[in-house]
């Protein structure tokens, strides 16, 4: 049976490798959804339908109309990743004029595993507000790859120290959706 993951990506330099983790999430028997903030999806516009047809599913970053059906299925599980500054506090605030953040505080209220993983500077993650949202979306049972064992921000204008951990992220939505065990 395939399972349904909604990747909701924000507009941060590993969206670019978004296509290689379709792929990966599809081998692992999931059937993959690709929701983008605005800027992440100009970003990848040249890429758009080349990463609808790679999922088989519209690839969406605004609401549809009032009325319009779903384009996507229900999820079983949701990849926050990369997850902005912007977007996690919005997210965390419950702001949901963007289809992701809104898409993302549906899960929670869903019960959907949902798992996210940051993607920012160590500038604004020494914001004050940063540390409150991680807290919140803790709190609510996001799952989130952050420090350690995660995302690693670097210097404001340096590169992230390491590769983003898309493996290790797709490895939490696996163990997430699949429950705790007995």
């Amino acid at each position: 049976m395939t399972r349904t993951l909604y990747l909701l990506c924000s507009a941060a330099p590993p969206v670019f490798d978004v296509a290689h983790v379709i792929e990966d999430a599809q081998s692992r028997g999931w059937n993959v959804c690709l929701g983008l903030t605005p800027t992440a999806a100009h970003w990848v516009s040249a890429s758009l339908d080349g990463l609808a047809a790679l999922t088989g599913n519209a690839v969406l970053w605004q609401y549809p109309l009032p009325g319009e059906p779903d384009a996507w299925p229900p999820a079983d599980a949701v990849l926050f990743a990369p997850a902005t500054f912007n977007s996690l506090n919005a997210w965390a605030l419950g702001l949901t004029d963007r289809f992701v953040a809104g898409v993302a505080a549906e899960a929670i209220g869903r019960g959907t595993p949902t798992v996210a993983v940051p993607s920012l500077n160590a500038a604004l993650a020494a914001h004050p507000r940063f540390e409150l949202s991680l807290t919140v979306l803790r709190g609510a049972g996001v799952g989130l790859l952050y420090g350690e064992n995660g995302y690693a921000p670097a210097a404001p204008g340096e590169a992230a120290p390491a590769p983003f951990p898309w493996t290790p992220a797709l490895d939490a939505v696996h163990r997430a959706a699949a429950g705790p065990t007995p």
